[in-house]
């Protein structure tokens, strides 16, 4: 039983990291109507950046967060404005889906060029050591409680952004229609950024607990959570808050379960024939909105 219950926290902490990766997914694809397959290299960008923070300039873990959180928000204003931007009124949404995969090669060569291709040992940002229940046989690491509580709060700010604020409002009708939205006087391209933004600093914090719970960089480190965070937001429905953080968390267990009861080398197609499954039952996923077509 506490086997299973390691695991099973386990899966909820690597599911809140999925999470957070496909909150910036889910806001993209409902606010801008476009997958960023480049998400995942952004938090691989992030991490470096936290690395070279904390060994190279030998600053605080947390200073170092905010210095890649104000670096990856950078880096996603202006690849939406450079790369995205322009085909926005594309005829064939193929041009954007191509562009996304061309800028996730262009952020993996580049890493590559300055950091190399040697893995970097990647010190945590949390030093608390974390918890022991059932007599010390139970151990609850700390980044793995900073991790959940995180996604938490990460949630809670997003969904008090979108339905308190004027920025939030102004996401919610581009979202629904951006015709609409712009003859109301909202200003539809400095929403989308806006969303590139918060989208991006969300995942210089998933590349920190990330690499802080499997402390390995590498240029391609960002790629596989990448599209298990995508397919989380399919899971939960994309364009949907609250369904990315349910579609992480599930994800993240029936991956730590998956690992530990059927095989591990099994465990990443067990991931996506979830996905495929999904898609053939309820393609909208657990929480999305199936929309009428206009004719």
């Amino acid at each position: 039983m506490l086997n299973f219950l390691t695991y099973f926290v386990n899966g909820i902490s690597l599911g809140s990291i999925y999470a957070i990766i496909a909150l910036g997914y889910t806001m993209v694809y409902g606010i801008a109507k476009m997958l960023n397959f480049a998400h995942g290299d952004v938090i691989m960008i992030g991490s470096y950046i936290i690395y070279t923070s904390m060994v190279t300039w030998g600053l605080d873990p947390l200073l170092s967060i905010v210095i890649a959180a104000a670096g990856c928000t950078v880096l996603g204003i202006v690849t939406e404005k450079v790369a995205y931007k322009p085909l926005r009124g594309a005829a064939s949404s193929l041009a954007v889906l191509i562009t996304a995969i061309g800028v996730s090669y262009l952020l993996q060569n580049l890493a590559l060029l300055i950091f190399t291709a040697n893995p970097k040992s990647f010190s945590s940002v949390v030093s608390w050591d974390g918890i022991s229940l059932a007599g010390g046989e139970l151990k609850i690491q700390g980044v793995t409680i900073i991790t959940i509580i995180t996604s938490l709060i990460v949630l809670l700010a997003l969904q008090t952004f979108i339905k308190k604020t004027k920025q939030g409002q102004a996401m919610v009708a581009v979202s629904e229609d951006k015709g609409a939205a712009a003859l109301m006087g909202i200003n539809v391209n400095k929403t989308i950024s806006l969303t590139f933004a918060i989208g991006s600093g969300l995942a210089a914090i998933a590349g920190a607990l990330l690499c802080s719970a499997y402390p390995n960089l590498t240029p391609y480190t960002g790629a596989m959570p990448g599209i298990k965070a995508f397919v989380a937001a399919v899971l939960g429905g994309i364009g949907s808050i609250p369904g990315a953080m349910i579609g992480g968390l599930l994800l993240g267990i029936i991956e730590s379960l998956s690992k530990r009861y059927i095989s591990t080398q099994l465990s990443d197609a067990i991931v996506f024939s979830i996905l495929i499954i999904v898609l053939l039952v309820r393609p909208t996923g657990l929480l999305g909105k199936k929309v009428q077509e206009k004719v």
